[in-house]
Formats: C-alpha cells, sequence, structure tokens
C-alpha cells in the first residue's frame, strides 16, 4: 500500500498542537506589573496624574477611575520623534486586592480576549493578550530606568513693572 504523501502546509497544520494559556506566566507578568506601576507612580491614591520624560517622550499617567478594589489608568506617551510610537495608549485596570495590573485596552484594541483562532478577522495573536501585558511590562521597565521627573515648582516670573 502506498503512503499518502500531504502538502507541507497542511503536515504541519495536523502536526500543529493546540494554543494554550499559561495562565500562571499571565498573572507573574501582571503581578509583576503592578508592582511597576507602584513604583513608577507611587502616589496615585493622592494624585491624579504624574509626568515624566524618558527621553525625547513625554510620558502622561492618569487616573481615570478609582473603586474600592480597582483603579482604571490611562497610559498616554507623546513622542518628539512619531516615527517610532509616536502616541502610544494604554488603558490598564489595577486590581488592588490581588495586586495585579492588566491591560483593558492598547491603542484602539479594547476588550482583548485571553485567546484568538488564528487566522482572524482582525489578525490578532493568539496570544494578543499576553503580548500586550509583555509589552506593559517592557515599557514599564523602560520607565522605571530612563524615566526622569517632570517637576513643576511653581515659580512664577518676577513682576518687571515699575511702580
Amino acid at each position: 500500500m502506498k503512503k499518502a504523501k500531504f502538502p507541507e502546509p497542511l503536515l504541519q497544520t495536523l502536526n500543529k498542537k493546540p494554543f494554550k494559556i499559561d495562565l500562571t506566566e499571565l498573572h507573574g507578568i501582571c503581578d509583576a506589573n503592578y508592582a511597576r506601576l507602584l513604583r513608577v507612580f507611587p502616589d496615585y491614591e493622592n494624585s491624579n496624574a504624574r509626568q515624566m520624560l524618558v527621553g525625547p517622550a513625554s510620558v502622561c499617567l492618569a487616573v481615570i477611575e478609582r473603586c474600592r478594589y480597582t483603579t482604571i489608568f490611562q497610559l498616554h506617551q507623546q513622542r518628539a520623534d512619531s516615527r517610532w510610537l509616536g502616541q502610544l495608549r494604554v488603558e490598564v485596570r489595577a486590581y488592588h486586592d490581588v495586586r495585579m495590573l492588566e491591560v483593558m485596552a492598547f491603542q484602539s484594541s479594547r476588550q482583548v480576549a485571553a485567546r484568538y483562532q488564528y487566522p482572524n478577522r482582525h489578525m490578532f495573536a493568539q496570544n494578543e493578550k499576553y503580548q500586550q501585558n509583555r509589552f506593559l511590562a517592557d515599557w514599564l521597565e523602560h520607565c522605571l530606568q530612563n524615566g526622569r521627573a517632570v517637576l513643576d515648582f511653581g515659580m512664577s516670573a518676577p513682576d518687571t513693572r515699575s511702580g
């Protein structure tokens, strides 16, 4: 009996294992992101926004909503040279009871599912949620390593009027 010969892409599909989410790894990233956010914006309970410079970029972290167990933040980066990550917008929710930070919206994408079939209409990766939270980890770490607080000394220009 002759063995059936399958085309290479079909053979790859037949041998492919189903995608599984590694919740332990995702939760670890969300735990670490919560700690990173608290280091970047330690006074979020008493302040509505924090601004810093990260290289030529201006970064603003703003509190959008405060609840008993959660806080929603918008992280916005405006880069002087907009060819690379020109205007980055990420909305995150901090779960204070479990000390986790999760990406809710990334750029214009909202409510990202934990996993996707691939290919899909929006061409999201199968692990889109993981990738967004991993990017947030890298971005927050970059802010911690390279960010400089914008200080407002509240100084006004001297009065030069004579009189």
